[in-house]
């Protein structure tokens, strides 16, 4: 895709939107994306900031605001739509979704999770693999489904363990090759490369995933 091909894209923030960051960042290089809206449901999140200096137009959707977490869910849909997005990046969303908001936008919603998926689904995932004793760690981008953190994982970064390592030392490498795979996994999408089949399986290239794709595989030079 070239400039006037960009897919538009909805990118939901909780909190720093250093994930925003770098995906803002892609699309002032080759990223065939056009973020047309930051919606937080943290009125004071810094990733609120980051895309108003960008131009991009920001919403606030406290949940607070809401009776339910359906109320909030069905608000939320109804922005997202007022945008017509192809994709909805979930970068730091601190939400657990309502089945109905999943099917709303199934096959075209991302997350990223701080863990090598299906391992240490959930919060604190740096720590529990410390406390596991894990010699690797990582990062996973996965399309999202009902279950929490369980949508088929797509793309995945290994990061080892290192001697003397506590959670901020090991979230904060994890973070930077968070800031890798997510645009590269976005770009997929937005190529048409990437999607979800009638079976809920991801297709890449027309090709199965049967397991996540390793960033240190692409690397390496290994298709795709």
């Amino acid at each position: 895709m070239g400039n006037g091909h960009t897919m538009p894209v909805v990118v939901l923030i909780s909190g720093s939107g250093s994930n925003l960051q770098a995906i803002i960042d892609g699309t002032q290089a080759d990223l065939p994306i056009r973020v047309r809206a930051v919606i937080s449901n943290e009125p004071d999140a810094f990733g609120l900031e980051r895309a108003r200096r960008t131009g991009i137009e920001t919403r606030v959707l406290n949940h607070r605001d809401y009776r339910s977490r359906e109320d909030y869910d069905t608000a939320l849909g109804t922005s997202i739509d007022g945008f017509e997005p192809g994709l909805i990046v979930l970068a730091g969303f601190m939400r657990i979704l309502t089945p109905a908001f999943v099917a709303r936008f199934r096959g075209r919603m991302l997350n990223i999770h701080p863990s090598l998926l299906p391992k240490f689904r959930g919060l604190h995932t740096h720590r529990r693999a410390l406390e596991a004793g894990a010699t690797v760690h990582g990062a996973s981008v996965h399309f999202v489904t009902e279950a929490l953190d369980s949508g088929p994982a797509l793309l995945q970064a290994r990061v080892p363990v290192e001697l003397g390592d506590d959670p901020e030392r090991l979230a904060a490498r994890v973070l930077n090759q968070e800031h890798r795979i997510y645009p590269q996994v976005v770009r997929w999408f937005a190529q048409g490369r990437l999607g979800l089949d009638a079976a809920g399986r991801p297709r890449l290239d027309g090709r199965v995933l049967t397991r996540p794709l390793q960033l240190d595989e692409l690397t390496a030079g290994q298709p795709p």
